[in-house]
């Protein structure tokens, strides 16, 4: 029937199989937001916890997973779109509070970009959730200026890939931790100066023999607990901690003197919950100064994997394997396999 859609719901909090594809109500886009008729749906650990039952949408928001998708302009507000400069038929990409896991979504207009030229709807689908997390956090709240030092924990999930690139590109020089040599290898490709094995190396220790005891300017860490204690030992005077998951667990011990005596910031954010007008400010900042490094290929798509949208079981237990290196992409236009 022309007003369902196919959509991936979660039947019960629990393991990848609680994911089912079910037939939704079309949604219906309402002032100042667009229909998109989705293409491709990003995988993002968020939505693993949602699965779980550890990160429930936010008041008004779909309980279909997905929070980042890529497709075409079906309907929406007109008025709105000619603002944003936008137009029904256009290729798009979208981040979203929720329901991405489905043919068709609903974003407000301020966090719609459009598609990268040369880029596919499968690689632009991998954009939003992870481009619009680095800046807010790396470059916003990190205040991450060229000549510094990044580290990125988890150099090879989606986030790590768009940090690594991005901070390269405004030229920051970045350190990453990574758990196989081959992670290593794909995140040097990438332009991380080096990759930590944290399994065979202490981080702490090699992070201030690679910045000769300067320690890194800005951390992006998302595994927190006992980690942070550690990371104020590697950071530099007038470091900036920036913590964006609790991967370690949501308590931590440190030494506060440090933070006093070498002026430290140890700060943080969730994206998901955040305003429209908060988001739509970073799409803006994104589209003039990240959109022309995607064009002119200075940044370039990473896409582990591509699974029809059926599987998104298996795209989940892909995502917890941690076996992947940049995203996890499910598409709508493909059969099962």
């Amino acid at each position: 029937m022309a007003h369902l859609m196919n959509a991936i719901e979660i039947s019960a909090p629990g393991a990848p199989d609680v994911l089912r594809l079910a037939q939704r109500p079309r949604p219906q886009p309402r002032d100042g937001e667009v229909l998109i008729r989705v293409s491709a749906s990003g995988v993002n650990r968020p939505d693993v916890l949602q699965r779980r039952g550890a990160y429930p949408p936010p008041p008004g928001a779909s309980d279909v997973p997905g929070l980042e998708v890529a497709g075409a302009i079906e309907s929406g507000d007109v008025k709105a779109m000619e603002a944003a400069g936008l137009r029904i038929g256009q290729r798009v990409c979208a981040l979203l509070a929720g329901g991405g896991y489905a043919e068709y979504c609903v974003a407000p207009v301020g966090q719609v970009l459009p598609v990268p030229r040369g880029w596919t709807d499968v690689e632009a689908a991998g954009l939003p959730e992870t481009f619009f997390t680095v800046w807010s956090n790396v470059f916003d709240r990190g205040r991450l200026q060229a000549g510094e030092t990044l580290l990125v924990h988890g150099g090879a999930s989606g986030i790590g890939v768009a940090a690594i690139q991005m901070a390269r590109a405004f030229g920051a020089r970045v350190l990453v931790t990574v758990g196989s040599r081959d992670k290593a290898e794909a995140c040097r490709q990438l332009g991380a100066e080096h990759a930590i094995l944290y399994r065979e190396q202490d981080f702490v220790a090699e992070v201030q023999r690679l910045t000769a005891g300067r320690g890194a300017d800005v951390i992006l860490d998302m595994v927190a607990g006992p980690y942070v204690e550690r990371e104020i030992g590697c950071l530099a005077d007038d470091g900036r901690l920036v913590i964006i998951a609790v991967q370690g667990g949501a308590e931590a011990r440190f030494d506060a003197g440090q933070v006093l005596r070498r002026r430290l910031t140890i700060t943080g954010s969730t994206l998901r919950p955040r305003p429209v007008a908060f988001k739509a400010a970073i799409a803006h900042a994104l589209r003039q100064r990240v959109w022309p490094l995607l064009e002119s290929g200075a940044i370039r798509p990473v896409v582990h994997r591509v699974l029809p949208a059926a599987q998104a079981a298996e795209a989940h237990a892909l995502m917890e394997s941690g076996a992947h290196i940049g995203k996890i992409i499910l598409d709508w236009t493909a059969p099962p396999s």
